[in-house]
């Protein structure tokens, strides 16, 4: 008696000489993004059902959907586009498609509340973040850790007085003045986004010049968007000149001759131990709680107490190796599954349209390009004098003119190196601190 067993490669031999069957498997292999075809058909159908009835639900599940659906087809359309999808063309599409939808009223107002509700009620941005930077800090190597932290200030701090330089040159030599050019157009790029940078510079130029402060708010944020929006087409060129020349980028090692992800590297383990899977998602949130206290007792940024409670964690050999894969996991998942929709979140509720294209003037233009272009190649040229990845220093320089935690992930998801978030977030809060620090104390003795 001859018996076959049952597998998915018999079912796809079989269907070999039948058209439809065939068809039918190709259309369950492809994807749009990590959605299977037929299920992306089906989230669209239901979405606009729920549309078409007046109402989408508000629970976590449906706005899930919404997200993955939004962020993975603008993505998608990145892709797909000739040499654009080379300099990060996914991560732009995927922020800037839906706050131009949603400026236009282009997206469904049922569909917008329920993004804008989500992640401004849920501020999942920071257990994206909280994730990465735990999965990646637990799962680097702890000699890399070491002298990595210690190296990145270098090429950071001479990027920024370069970048200073030169922007406020640029932009006194086209006529807006060096006052103006720095302290409304240079300093906002390297303040560290719009919360932590644009918002507290905004406060204090209004405390010193006795203005209003929604008003230079406005003046101050395009800034902060362009140089944001400027870093994540030059990280995707950069992604594109690593693959043309190898030996210029560690992918995603910051030194030679050591691995960033040591247990893993790219590849994941065959078997999964749920329960350290677990186990890694809970520590992530634990030092999340930690960096939130710090905030409240120590008015101290909490991604940054959680960067270094982390590190503290690897280095004091408080974690096992069974917890350092499971991290990699973790961060694994993420960056691959959570990215683009989160990327759609931010561009549908925080990014403003009007007042990105605002800032759309030549001059500007010049001024935020020169900045942020300098900046990023002091830290490759910098980076390579001392003896680190040209291509990953230039991206982490790059992280310190993007528009706060959301500009590192887009940033970062352009370059295709999402395991620099460590580093990235020492760029954008260190950095853009001690930037809005020394600004408003330069403002204040000139008036």
């Amino acid at each position: 008696m001859n018996t076959t067993t049952y597998t998915p490669a018999n079912a796809e031999q079989q269907a070999a000489g039948s058209s439809i069957p065939q068809l039918c498997l190709k259309i369950a292999r492809t994807r749009i993004g990590i959605v299977p075809l037929p299920v992306y058909v089906l989230l669209l159908a239901l979405i606009g059902g729920f549309v078409a009835t007046g109402k989408v639900p508000n629970d976590i599940c449906v706005s899930i959907a919404i997200l993955t659906v939004g962020g993975f087809s603008c993505a998608e359309l990145g892709k797909r586009l000739p040499y654009f999808r080379n300099i990060g063309a996914a991560a732009i599409f995927a922020t800037f498609i839906p706050s131009y939808l949603a400026f236009s009223k282009l997206l469904p107002a049922p569909v917008l509340k329920n993004v804008v509700d989500f992640t401004k009620s849920t501020n999942f941005l920071y257990l994206f973040i909280s994730s990465i930077i735990v999965g990646s800090i637990l799962s680097m190597d702890r000699n890399v850790l070491i002298k990595g932290f210690l190296k990145i200030f270098v090429p950071l701090a001479i990027g920024s007085v370069v970048a200073g330089a030169v922007g406020t040159a640029v932009g006194t030599l086209l006529g807006l003045g060096p006052y103006h050019t720095f302290f409304y157009l240079v300093a906002p790029i390297m303040a560290g986004g719009v919360g932590e940078g644009a918002i507290p510079l905004s406060i204090g130029y209004a405390g010193i010049l006795g203005q209003e402060q929604g008003h230079i708010f406005a003046e101050v944020l395009p800034p902060v968007m362009l140089g944001s929006l400027t870093a994540i087409l030059l990280s995707g060129m950069l992604n594109s000149l690593g693959k043309k020349r190898p030996h210029l980028t560690g992918q995603g090692r910051l030194q030679p001759g050591e691995e960033a992800i040591a247990p893993q590297a790219e590849s994941l383990p065959g078997q999964f131990d749920i329960a350290n899977i677990a186990a890694a998602g809970i520590t992530s949130i634990s030092l999340y709680m930690v960096g939130m206290m710090c905030f409240r007792l120590f008015d101290f940024p909490a991604p940054v107490a959680m960067l270094f409670v982390a590190v503290m964690f690897k280095l004091s050999r408080l974690v096992s190796p069974q917890l350092q894969q499971s991290s990699y996991i973790v961060y694994k998942f993420f960056s691959t599954a959570v990215t683009y929709p989160l990327l759609f979140a931010i561009g549908a509720s925080m990014t403003p349209w009007d007042k990105l294209v605002s800032a759309f003037n030549v001059v500007n233009l010049t001024v935020i390009v020169s900045t942020v272009a300098s900046l990023i190649a002091t830290g490759f040229f910098v980076g390579r004098r001392m003896n680190m990845y040209p291509i990953e220093t230039a991206i982490i320089n790059a992280c310190h003119s993007g528009q706060g935690g959301t500009g590192d992930v887009a940033i970062l998801t352009a370059a295709e190196r999402m395991q620099l978030m460590p580093f990235a977030q020492i760029a954008t809060r260190i950095g853009g601190a001690i930037t809005v620090t020394l600004t408003l104390l330069a403002m204040s003795q000139l008036h």
